[in-house]
């Protein structure tokens, strides 16, 4: 009897070890670059599913960027008892404040990948998804610094890797019934600072999604928007007024402001006027109301091949002869754009910027 009653008790100890574990915070590494992703403790494997740490928001952006049709689940995690400030109107982090992306396929099948919309997960079931990276951004004392971890493919730990990666993948759309192989890139430590440096050569990296504009979300009225929850963790005041940006999946918007939404989180962190992409005079982020700014009857200055023999940026009314979606159609390395981030075409932004092109009025 004895025994038994020792044998319990050191099962209950167990369990009590599991769960403290399992709710153990997240873990900020200033110095240290963790070999693997779960030494930032910022998920749980429970029952078969990812799921993020108790002390984490899931959040999604009123504008996704586009990765090859792959789904996102996204964290942000401040350390205890700190609290972001307002910088010139927008979030300022705390040191500590870690932000992670986990793309991932949904599959039909041990080894179908199939194309669906993001219904945006809280977590992941390993069983019905194959999870191919995680990107974190990390709040250090210097500015913020990227981290590219790769899943294993028994999907039981993601490895750092930062010159990148590339991953073979079929991805099977149900609408067409049609497969497409490509090639999925995992960006190197370079890319990531390209992307996320919006003031080039000497700006400091900072999130493209984790901004004011994008965390004002329409949620639905059981479920508080990422700006709420931040608020209620104690992460923001709640005496801040929080702008909100159009987004182009809105099909309430106008056309107009859905396709400078889609133009600005796509292309604008290049495509301002101090980003790496300024010698184009080519400015999608909003910033300008100039039509000639934002490329419409605008010669190219730096296209180089990637122009198409055509003449101007966007012409009025004709989609077919302008650069804009002449370069957004291509999948080749020296003429699409985004440059970085795909390897196929992402139709439902043609669709649009096609639309708005062609409902432009004027001509050039």
């Amino acid at each position: 009897m004895t025994n038994i009653y020792l044998r319990c008790a050191f099962l209950s100890a167990c369990l009590l070890l599991l769960v403290a574990c399992s709710e153990s915070p997240p873990v900020f590494h200033d110095i240290e670059r963790p070999l693997r992703l779960s030494d930032w403790q910022l998920f749980a494997m429970d029952a078969n599913e990812l799921v993020p740490s108790e002390s984490s928001i899931v959040f999604r952006p009123n504008n996704p960027l586009f990765t090859d049709y792959a789904h996102k689940l996204r964290t942000l995690w401040v350390p205890q008892s700190l609290q972001a400030d307002i910088v010139n109107d927008e979030i300022n982090y705390p040191v500590g404040s870690v932000l992670s992306k986990t793309f991932y396929y949904p599959r039909s099948s041990s080894t179908t990948l199939i194309k669906v919309a993001d219904s945006g997960l809280q977590k992941i079931n390993l069983s019905e998804n194959q999870l191919i990276e995680t990107r974190l951004l990390v709040r250090k004392v210097d500015g913020w610094d990227a981290f590219g971890y790769v899943w294993n493919d028994e999907q039981t730990e993601a490895f750092l890797r930062v010159a990148g990666a590339s991953k073979q993948v079929s991805l099977l759309d149900q609408d067409s019934t049609q497969t497409t192989d490509f090639t999925y890139f995992v960006p190197n430590e370079n890319q990531c600072a390209g992307c996320h440096t919006t003031v080039h050569p000497d700006g400091d990296m900072h999130p493209l999604g984790a901004l004011f504009s994008q965390l004002n979300v329409d949620v639905s009225t059981d479920i508080a928007s990422p700006l709420e929850q931040m608020v209620q963790r104690g992460w923001l005041s709640d005496e801040q007024v929080f702008p909100r940006s159009k987004s182009w999946q809105d099909h309430s918007a106008s056309l107009d402001d859905r396709a400078l939404a889609y133009l600005n989180m796509q292309c604008g962190h290049c495509h301002n006027p101090e980003g790496a992409a300024d010698t184009s005079g080519l400015i999608l982020d909003n910033s300008q109301t100039l039509a000639i700014n934002r490329g419409v009857c605008k010669p190219p200055v730096a296209a180089g091949g990637g122009a198409g023999d055509l003449r101007y940026g966007i012409v009025p009314g004709q989609p077919e002869e302008s650069i804009l979606l002449y370069r957004m159609r291509s999948d080749k390395p020296d003429e699409m754009m985004p440059e970085l981030g795909r390897s196929l075409i992402h139709s439902e932004g043609v669709d649009l910027i096609s639309r708005w092109i062609a409902e432009m009025p004027g001509a050039c």
